[in-house]
């Protein structure tokens, strides 16, 4: 998975060496071009609400959509990385926020918005406890248009009675009680993942819900020591855990894993709430074919990521970027996109009426807007850069192969220490 992921030299290089022609080189400032790979289903419709929203406002300002498809974001991810090294940025372009964009941060490729968020009162509209996770080294980078949950637990309501399993499980033991009882009772795959960055993804999961968001979070400074009794107790529940899931799961990617739970064939999976869209446009019903809770463990607290935009150092067209960057950071475009997204707002002034229609974005927003308390996810780019996730990705996939608990949490801990 990891050579997939983010050995991209070979695979990009012919995107990357078109890259010098996709910028506009002009700066003529009548046009804005904005970068993502947004390119179907929810995220595309969403990016198109905006997009229809900014030219209604601004009819003499030319938006260019320059969304570059395929590999869940890795090729866009090339073809953005050579426009950057040849100095042919485009006027803003998506990204996670956290310290995935630490790179661009490092290479001089971002300008600070710091000014941007005191103009826009964003120090106010969004969690103090965000703003802290977005900021490096005193500034902020990117303006977060919605946040996805990491930490959501799907099951399905029948097998679970099936398996006489009267709950949806609240803490890990009860979780490892209920795979047990779903193996014994059913024909069914107790605990559904994919390929092998689903497995990555359970794992953050299971480490909040078995040291709490404190001990979580410091895991991911440089440094932090992994060679404890907790991580240790930790990871023995993940290998428990993994003792339930499907052998034939590195063919399949995430969305497998979840029609498994809500065609009746898995009792749970452990996956971000994009799922809870995937769910609608299989025509899965809520509270029959599938229902969610928070992650064995982690109730109260959000496992964040979240889609942001950026203000590239050198943008040919500065000023109309910033009237994208305000659009993309009001109150009215994030309810424009993130109802179609299938994600909520990062902003704590969302209207709910804007999110009734969807059962789970309506409890996700509750939940957002109680102030929980949030924990970054590692695998989708808030807490660690690529090179710290590529190596906690390659133990895992090291794991996988072998079943060494030991060297797995060796090879977590020499990963803190190399960063």
């Amino acid at each position: 998975m990891r050579a997939r992921r983010w050995s991209v030299a070979a695979g990009a290089l012919g995107l990357v060496l078109m890259a010098s022609g996709c910028g506009d080189g002009g700066g003529d400032g009548d046009q804005v071009e904005v970068f993502s790979w947004w390119t179907g289903g929810g995220e595309e419709a969403g990016l198109n609400a905006l997009i229809e929203r900014f030219e209604e406002d601004n009819p003499d300002i030319e938006f260019v959509n320059a969304a570059v498809a395929g590999g869940s974001g890795t090729n866009a991810q090339a073809v953005l990385e050579g426009r950057l090294q040849s100095q042919d940025p485009p006027d803003s372009f998506q990204g996670h926020a956290g310290a995935e964009l630490q790179d661009y941060i490092e290479a001089g490729y971002l300008a600070p918005m710091d000014d941007f968020f005191d103009e826009q009162g964003l120090q106010d509209a969004l969690p103090d406890q965000l703003v802290e996770q977005i900021t490096y080294d005193g500034s902020v980078y990117s303006v977060p248009v919605n946040i996805h949950r990491s930490n959501v637990m799907w099951f399905n309501p029948t097998l679970l009675e099936e398996a006489g399993v009267d709950a949806p499980p609240e803490t890990l033991d009860e979780l490892l009680d209920a795979l047990e009882a779903v193996a014994e009772e059913t024909d069914a795959i107790p605990m559904a993942v994919g390929a092998q960055w689903t497995v990555s993804h359970l794992l953050e999961s299971v480490l909040l819900g078995s040291l709490g968001g404190d001990t979580y979070n410091s895991l991911w400074e440089p440094g932090a020591d992994w060679n404890t009794s907790e991580v240790a107790d930790a990871l023995s529940t993940f290998e428990q855990i993994m003792e339930h899931t499907q052998e034939e799961s590195a063919a399949e990617d995430w969305q497998e894993a979840a029609r498994r739970v809500s065609d009746g064939e898995a009792a749970f999976n452990i996956m971000g709430d994009w799922a809870a869209g995937y769910f609608e446009e299989v025509g899965a019903l809520p509270g029959q074919d599938y229902d969610w809770a928070a992650s064995p463990g982690t109730d109260g607290t959000y496992m964040w990521l979240s889609d942001s935009f950026t203000l590239p150092a050198g943008a040919p067209n500065e000023e109309a970027a910033l009237t994208w960057l305000e659009l993309v950071a009001s109150q009215e475009g994030q309810d424009l996109f993130n109802p179609l997204k299938g994600s909520i707002p990062a902003r704590e002034d969302a209207d709910p009426e804007r999110y009734a229609d969807n059962p789970y974005l309506e409890s996700a927003l509750e939940e957002w807007q109680s102030e929980p308390e949030l924990a970054g996810s590692f695998w989708h780019g808030v807490t660690v850069g690529n090179r710290w996730k590529n190596d906690v990705d390659t133990a895992v996939g090291l794991y996988l192969g072998d079943g060494d608990a030991e060297a797995f949490n060796d090879a977590l801990h020499q990963a803190a220490q190399s960063e």
